[in-house]
């Protein structure tokens, strides 16, 4: 007999999703660049408003120079060092432009152009302050100190960063380990999540290495240090994150890939405008209109909002659906996405571990607190006899489930002590099946062993199969026959990528519990999407074990699996693959940020993330649903699309204003217009992603349908 239980854990309240709040707190409103584009989009809006109510011009006017001066200073003052340094940059030729346009009039151009350009900046500057700080905050999950051994064999607590290679520490339960080392006395469980994202804490005996920075169970261990400070995991993981974001900030929007060539070109022509006519005898003043009204029609505004509204508006709807993307440069990356990697614990599973399986074994400790006791096979050989030798002969479907039911009760009772996860799972399951729970006394935790009650009169002992023998000694003793067969069911439930944990009743194995990750809903729904998308399937990167991974992988649907990777290991994956693709990687572990800041986009879910992870991301899934990651990937291509119409019809504008500037005899109110219309068609046309529309559009389009670019 099998009984088959499929009990959630308890799931925790939903830890507050990142947004502006957050950031603001975090520091990031006391930036320069962010209260200044704060000031230059107040005077602009004010000088707004006194425009539109008929104020008088010099408030406005007044208000707008304001703004010109708030916001511009900076960009340029940056342009005219690169100036020094013999480079021309767009901040220059954004600030000449605005004040071309104010010495023709046209002063709310100048602002409107201003403003978008001190908000880029500001966010720019939010984006880098907070991965910096997040950074720095890594360092804070290895102690400042640990407990050394002298010569002597007493302690002394040290700094962390004075431990030498060969020094021997000592870790107490509860704990951060103080270096990478391996364990040289004692046993104990270790949570590792930080470095190898495993949802269950490790076993640790003699001989086993530990990492800096993980957290020590209920035991005590003694532990040679074999890195010193500067080489540990975590200090590795802050390199490679500060690596992999320096190199992506130099990654530029499409626009500004350009940026040089174009502001050389246009200020080159402004200045011959201007010159050439007045060697020809033509009044100043002709001459500095017709050079004012090219500057006006040749200016990249309509080609910047042609870039930014599609781009901000898809950010805005992807943000109302659960999808914080962090800038138009993430939303551009996420559009070229053609391969996207998971992460398994915690982002295509729910990290949390739950009770899967009971397997009750034959024989007198299995009926112990029964009435009446089961009979046994007489032999158990091989794989299908293990999972024959789970039930008892004989009994009824009903005898069977309440059997099933009293060892789990027992078991819940004897670990409603432990602090221990996989205790929480199986106390939880008990709770789901509303099972009265007896008391329990004499409770003790073993480390790295389980732990160990007294209950209804019996003594119940959970925890690691591994003391089990492998095999029968001779097969004249029925309690190593029963232990045998209890390892074959074990080495089943493992093959299937469960963690076992054995149930022993008065010292006899009375039952198998098996305890899984569980999928998170739309998994593999989600990975058939991206494929349909991207046109290539989804791979899985995984510092868990590799036969669960491979559980996992099976259920998504997901062929390629590469299990048991450290951090560096996954980033060394990641740039492997972005030989052959441009690469998206979905993960919520500090493990998982050296290789979310290497990808071409970094997806972290947001509500068991990291704050090095939310940090590092580039997008961040605040409702932790797998859905949404090819719905952003598809509004993505689709505000790629219209960037593109954008660029195609504002270039279309400004050629043939400048045409007719340069070979006819182009008005200048007539030019203004041309270049307001032309603004104005291309922002609308970016603004049609706000509607809840484009995003239900991207959510349910055939996956046939996704595959085009």
């Amino acid at each position: 007999m099998t009984a088959e239980l499929t009990t959630p854990a308890a799931v925790p309240p939903p830890a507050a999703a990142p947004g502006p709040a957050r950031w603001w707190r975090s520091g990031a409103g006391s930036l320069p660049e962010v209260r200044w584009a704060i000031a230059a989009t107040v005077l602009f809006a004010a000088g707004g408003i006194a425009q539109l109510s008929g104020a008088a011009p010099w408030l406005w006017w007044a208000l707008y120079l304001v703004c010109y001066a708030a916001g511009g200073w900076e960009p340029g003052l940056a342009g005219l060092k690169a100036l020094r340094d013999k480079t021309l940059d767009v901040d220059l030729l954004m600030v000449v432009a605005a004040i071309g346009a104010a010495a023709i009039g046209q002063v709310f151009d100048g602002a409107l152009l201003i403003v978008i350009f001190a908000t880029s900046g500001a966010l720019e500057a939010v984006a880098t302050k907070r991965t910096a700080d997040s950074v720095r905050g890594l360092l804070d999950l290895a102690p400042e100190r640990a407990s050394r051994v002298d010569d002597g064999g007493g302690e002394e607590v040290v700094a962390a960063v004075d431990l030498r290679v060969g020094d021997v520490i000592v870790v107490r339960p509860g704990e951060r380990i103080g270096a990478d080392g391996r364990v040289v006395d004692g046993a104990s469980d270790v949570d590792q999540a930080t470095i190898t994202g495993e949802s269950l804490p490790a076993d640790k005996q003699a001989g086993d290495e530990v990492f800096a920075g993980t957290v020590n169970g209920v035991g005590v261990l003694r532990v040679r240090v074999t890195l010193p400070a500067s080489q540990t995991v975590i200090a590795r993981i802050v390199a490679m994150v500060e690596r992999a974001s320096a190199t992506k900030a130099r990654t530029q929007l499409f626009i500004e890939k350009v940026e040089r060539r174009y502001s050389v070109v246009m200020v080159a022509a402004t200045l011959a405008l201007f010159a050439l006519p007045l060697l020809w005898g033509t009044p100043v003043q002709e001459a500095l209109l017709r050079a004012m009204t090219f500057m006006i029609v040749a200016s990249p505004c309509a080609v910047v909002l042609a870039t930014m509204p599609p781009l901000l508006a898809a950010i805005a709807t992807a943000g109302r659906n659960g999808v914080l993307v962090k800038s138009a440069v993430v939303m551009e990356h996420l559009a070229d996405v053609d391969r996207v990697a998971f992460d398994k614990t915690g982002t295509l599973t729910e990290g949390r571990p739950h009770l899967a399986e009971l397997r009750v074994l034959p024989g007198p400790a299995a009926t112990a607190p029964a009435t009446a006791p089961a009979t046994a096979p007489a032999t158990a050989p091989g794989r299908a006899a293990g999972r024959a030798a789970a039930g008892a002969e004989g009994g009824t479907g009903v005898q069977a489930a309440e059997q099933a039911d009293r060892l789990l009760a027992l078991a819940a009772a004897a670990e409603q002590g432990s602090e221990h996860p996989l205790g929480r799972a199986i106390v939880a399951a008990a709770y789901q099946r509303r099972l009265p729970l007896p008391a329990a006394a004499d409770f003790a935790a073993l480390p790295g062993r389980g732990v160990r009650a007294r209950v209804d009169g019996h003594l119940v002992e959970i925890g690691s199969p591994a003391h089990l023998p492998d095999q029968p000694s001779g097969g004249a003793r029925s309690g190593d026959a029963a232990s045998w067969r209890a390892r074959q069911v074990v080495a089943d439930l493992e093959d299937d990528g469960h963690s076992a944990v054995l149930l022993l009743v008065d010292g006899r194995p009375a039952a198998v519990l098996g305890l899984a990750d569980r999928m998170r809903p739309g998994a593999a729904a989600a990975v058939a999407q991206l494929t349909g998308l991207t046109g290539t399937a989804p791979i899985l990167l995984t510092g868990d074990n590799p036969r669960a991974a491979a559980r996992v992988a099976t259920q998504a649907g997901i062929t390629d699996v590469r299990a048991g990777l450290l951090p560096e290991d996954k980033v060394n994956a990641v740039r492997e693959l972005q030989q052959r693709a441009r690469v998206a990687l979905v993960g919520d572990g500090v493990n998982d940020a050296p290789a979310l800041a290497t990808a071409h986009a970094g997806i972290a879910m947001g509500r068991a993330g990291a704050d090095l992870t939310l940090d590092t991301a580039d997008a961040v899934v605040t409702r932790d649903e797998l859905a949404t990651v090819p719905a952003v990937l598809a509004l993505a291509r689709r505000a790629r699309r219209l960037v593109v119409a954008n660029l195609v019809i504002a270039g279309t504008f400004i050629a043939v204003l400048v045409a007719w500037d340069l070979l006819g005899d182009l008005p200048l109110p007539l030019g203004v217009a041309g270049h307001e219309g032309s603004t104005v068609i291309v922002g609308l046309n970016g603004l049609r992603l706000l509607r809840n529309a484009a995003w239900r559009r991207a959510a349910t389009l055939p996956t046939e349908a996704r595959k085009g670019r």
